[in-house]
């Protein structure tokens, strides 16, 4: 019989630590005419996109320039670390996110594109980055928040586009300063998900070798989960989440 999630997280991981949400883009229009969610990046997390219907786009920056990457049902796209990207509304748009090193994100390793002086303010930023707990204004400042990372975002696309790496950089250099005191917190989270996946792989190579399978093979068994919070409001869209202890800042 298979088993179900608990209250306060998956009860065993996904496979290698990763992190699973469903994601709807987000459909308001933004100050370059674009519907979508909120640029950012992270710090020390890969994230795919799986396109499961709609269709859209996601927008990148990474030093080696700007893309316009379209999405459709079965499309892939991924994100590796520093690379701020974008999703883009193009009519009914569902991705589901898989996400590195499960816990990471939801403990600050996402960083907004705010404009400068927001990143250089460790308290300006969780202000403009929290979302109150009152349903009804929550939204407001989802779509507040969205719009204000979209004003950091256009002048790094733009210096971009014109072969300018620079401002690009020196955000990558602000965020990584703004999450610096985060980290030994983070190493806890790494240490007790995504790598301890990989070492139990290593364990059970181990035992292989030796001859000694069957004490984790007689352990094995099967799970399942459900969404555990449903229309989240998510940095780039509206989110059905699997419960993951230690969040602090939804995505």
């Amino acid at each position: 019989m298979s088993r179900p999630d608990t209250a306060a997280g998956l009860d065993r991981p996904l496979p290698g630590g990763i992190g699973l949400s469903h994601l709807s883009a987000y459909d308001w229009e933004a100050a370059d005419g674009v519907c979508g969610g909120s640029p950012h990046l992270h710090l020390v997390c890969t994230e795919a996109y799986v396109v499961t219907g709609g269709r859209g786009a996601v927008q990148t920056l990474s030093p080696d320039g700007y893309r316009d990457t379209p999405l459709e049902a079965g499309s892939v796209a991924w994100f590796e670390p520093g690379t701020v990207h974008r999703m883009v509304q193009g009519g009914e748009l569902r991705v589901t996110v898989l996400m590195q090193n499960s816990g990471l994100p939801e403990a600050g390793d996402a960083v907004f594109t705010f404009p400068p002086e927001y990143l250089a303010d460790p308290e300006k930023y969780a202000a403009a980055a929290s979302l109150p707990a009152e349903p009804t204004e929550a939204e407001a400042a989802a779509r507040r928040r969205r719009d204000l990372a979209v004003e950091g975002y256009l002048p790094l696309r733009e210096a971009l586009a014109a072969g300018d790496a620079e401002p690009l950089r020196a955000f990558q250099r602000a965020a990584a300063a703004l999450v610096r005191p985060r980290v030994p917190a983070w190493r806890e989270l790494w240490r007790t998900g995504a790598l301890a996946a990989a070492e139990r792989t290593g364990a059970q190579l181990d035992a292989l070798e030796a001859g000694a399978a069957d004490g984790y093979l007689a352990a094995s068994t099967a799970h399942s989960a459900t969404p555990t919070r449903h229309g989240g409001l998510g940095m780039c869209g509206r989110r059905e989440e699997y419960g993951i202890e230690g969040a602090t800042l939804p995505r």
